[in-house]
């Protein structure tokens, strides 16, 4: 059950983007798993994907049509099949599937982008995808988002997505999102699968630079158990059917664009750990007074992938002597724990290294039974902060990816 996060609803059409989604039977029988996304001709496309040294055949090939830079027109997204650690013949498959889309809409393969995600290691099965293309083509339409959401859900318990509208140059500017993600969840770019709208007008880099931006507290802010994915891939198309001008860098249209984006993608990221699998509650980790963003994330990322922090978290159990070590594990050079200050949301543990003289199980015992708080970090060693988001090991997570190929 997704801790405090109910199933999207009211997603609002993109101008420029329609979408179509069925049952093509590549792994699961009798529930949509295919995805074809058409987008208007000029439409700005940009992508971030994972770094992980196995990535998958798809990940490859639209980093290649992204860099072709010819003008991607479509998206086709499956799950079920993760189409990686399958070599050539996965590479084969994903510009296969590439060129059935390109001869269905009229394009060039290179004009597609494929996106992927379920079990590892299998050959991905072409018959369903060339079944698929004239049915989807037909039922492309602009209100088929939440449908699209449902379609690429693997172990999510809830379709993720969320829209957002505002004004720009007089003129109404909207952004849509949908998302998948429960586990193999850790920053190193995406952390799982995203597709993001809007009609707003933007050059390349523009596009590019907003969807970096927003990925880097976003995405790349979350973690459920440290596992980086061979398939994370997040698109954002900017498709200008707004009406509004190119929006320029350094204006204050493009710094709102930018903040909206921002909102959206956060939506998005913290509803993957909100239904990460088995999770019961969605942890908040801040860390502040530390001498560079690098060491604020050290710190929060220890902590937050500490079983023994997680499976406390999921007992209700204020064992802060688990957030405490794994801060001074976290490995920062002269941490000097005398001006260490760790609370739970307004709760103090500890003040400048010392425990907390007013602090009681009771009081403690009442934050850690909540569905959602904060461990607060202050390390009083310097000026910068962060927040990444995170979530217990419950039972369930051990059960769900113990069956997961079953």
């Amino acid at each position: 059950m997704a801790v405090n996060l109910p199933p999207a609803s009211g997603l609002l059409a993109v101008p420029g983007v329609e979408l179509a989604s069925l049952a093509a039977g590549i792994r699961y029988h009798n529930r949509k798993d295919l995805v074809l996304i058409r987008l208007a001709a000029g439409t700005q496309v940009a992508g971030v994907f994972t770094r992980n040294a196995f990535c998958a055949a798809p990940v490859l090939l639209a980093r290649r049509h992204l860099a072709r830079d010819q003008g991607i027109r479509a998206l086709l997204i499956n799950s079920g099949n993760a189409n990686a650690g399958t070599g050539q013949a996965g590479l084969s498959a994903a510009e296969q599937c590439c060129a059935q889309v390109a001869q269905t809409l009229d394009l060039m393969p290179e004009a597609v982008l494929p996106m992927s995600t379920g079990v590892i290691g299998q050959a991905l099965p072409l018959a369903p995808f060339a079944a698929s293309m004239v049915p989807l083509r037909e039922s492309l339409a602009a209100d088929r988002w939440l449908d699209a959401a449902q379609a690429i859900m693997t172990t999510d318990t809830v379709a993720k997505g969320v829209s957002k509208q505002i004004q720009l140059e007089g003129k109404t500017v909207t952004i849509t999102g949908i998302a998948k993600g429960a586990g193999m969840i850790r920053p190193d770019m995406a952390t799982m699968l995203a597709f993001v709208a809007t009609d707003a007008a933007l050059d390349k880099a523009g596009v590019q630079a907003l969807l970096d931006a927003a990925v880097a507290v976003s995405f790349n802010a979350i973690t459920v158990d440290g596992d980086t994915s061979t398939n994370d891939a997040c698109v954002l198309a900017a498709t200008g059917q707004a009406g509004t001008g190119v929006i320029k860098s350094g204006s204050v249209a493009y710094e709102a664009l930018g903040q909206a984006l921002i909102e959206v993608c956060q939506h998005l990221a913290q509803a993957c750990v909100r239904d990460a699998e088995g999770a019961s509650r969605f942890i908040a980790i801040q860390v502040s007074g530390a001498r560079s963003l690098a060491e604020a994330r050290q710190v929060a990322y220890c902590v937050a992938h500490s079983p023994l922090v997680k499976t406390a978290a999921f007992a209700g159990d204020p064992n802060w002597g688990r957030i405490l070590a794994a801060v001074g594990r976290s490995g920062i050079d002269d941490l000097d724990v005398s001006c260490i200050d760790l609370l739970l949301d307004d709760v103090a543990l500890l003040r400048g290294g010392e425990p907390d003289p007013d602090y009681t199980e009771a009081r403690g015992s009442a934050v850690a039974a909540q569905a959602e708080f904060t461990i607060r970090i202050a390390l009083g060693r310097g000026a910068v902060s962060t927040t990444i988001w995170t979530c217990d090991f419950s039972y369930d997570y051990v059960k769900i990816n113990a069956e997961y190929r079953t």
